[in-house]
């Protein structure tokens, strides 16, 4: 089971900031990730990934791309 979940450290213990639905008294492991207090979203490289697409002219290259990039035959008949 994994779950994720932000917590703040209060200088002794960790304080989910949510309910948690754990087993009291079970060992966990965690691993700590620090959130910056200014973090904007924006300056993330992903947030911005539409610039990269580009026209291919192919309308139903999402649900057949098997077939354009391996060759595979296509999947169904599409609506176009």
């Amino acid at each position: 089971m994994t779950k994720i979940m932000e917590v703040v450290f209060d200088g002794s213990v960790f304080r989910p900031s949510r309910p948690v639905h754990l087993e009291a008294g079970k060992k966990y492991t965690i691993t700590l990730k620090s959130i910056p207090e200014d973090s904007d979203v924006e300056q993330d490289s992903a947030f911005d990934i539409s610039s990269l697409a580009v026209t291919t002219d192919i309308p139903d290259l999402a649900t057949e791309h098997d077939h354009y990039l391996y060759g595979l035959p296509k999947r169904g008949v599409h609506e176009g």
